[in-house]
């Protein structure tokens, strides 16, 4: 079991050409289209767009959850794209952390117990007590997620998704269920947890008022990257208001 103090890991995620085709009986979608960019370690990272724009599978894509039709995918140094199912399954285990939506916890487990089963599948896991300290749930380790409040909730899953000690952090509109104040708060925590870990982390959201706080964003339309910008001095999040 590894401190969480001093983790640094270097990763990085680069898509070339990628794109992704469902079959839906004689019509052909294409809901990636040639996408490619590059993500440096350690960067925090917006995926912007509407609705359809194709964020989310390029998010499903990057966790081993889906495979490129045609292109090529690595991150930290491993084609993902030329894996098979059980070489997706041992990355998805090992090498990246999911944040949803919805919280997807365990209800028969204690807080601690969601955060350690997570620990239990991967090779190098972080101390769960420490990684529950840190998300600012250390008084909360005993509770069940029923008695949990919806910001709480979502903690925990970040917890769990930390204590793999993943290369990636990807987070699916990590704040869609959640009031405006308890949101600002998990993508803070998300942010600071990237500058603090030298993690990557991708968010995807549809929500513009985000963008100053990306060292990364890239906007998506019609399953294209409509652009691509680096931003050398981002906003905390702390400090935006929308």
């Amino acid at each position: 079991m590894q401190p969480l103090e001093g983790v640094e890991l270097v990763s990085g995620v680069r898509l070339e050409h990628v794109v992704r085709e469902y079959v839906m009986g004689k019509t052909t979608i294409r809901a990636v289209d040639d996408v490619s960019f590059s993500i440096p370690e350690g960067k925090y990272t917006i995926i912007l767009g509407a609705s359809g724009a194709g964020k989310s599978t390029v998010l499903n894509i990057l966790g081993g959850m889906d495979s490129p039709t045609s292109g090529l995918v690595t991150v930290n140094d491993k084609e993902i794209s030329s894996f098979n199912k059980k070489q997706l399954t041992q990355y998805r285990r090992e090498s990246i952390g999911f944040v949803f939506q919805f919280y997807n916890l365990m209800p028969n487990l204690t807080v601690l117990e969601n955060v350690e089963l997570a620990s239990q599948i991967c090779k190098n896991p972080l101390d769960a007590r420490q990684v529950l300290d840190m998300v600012g749930l250390g008084d909360r380790m005993g509770n069940f997620p029923a008695q949990c409040s919806g910001g709480e909730q979502q903690r925990v899953a970040i917890a769990r998704a930390l204590a793999k000690n993943p290369d990636v952090l990807l987070c699916d509109e990590p704040t869609g269920a959640l009031d405006y104040v308890t949101g600002k708060a998990i993508l803070a925590l998300l942010y600071d947890l990237c500058k603090k870990s030298k993690k990557t982390v991708v968010v995807v959201t549809h929500n513009g008022a985000l963008v100053p706080t990306a060292d990364v964003l890239i906007r998506m339309k019609s399953g294209k990257i409509e652009s691509f910008t680096e931003n050398p001095n981002p906003v905390p999040v702390q400090e935006l208001e929308w």
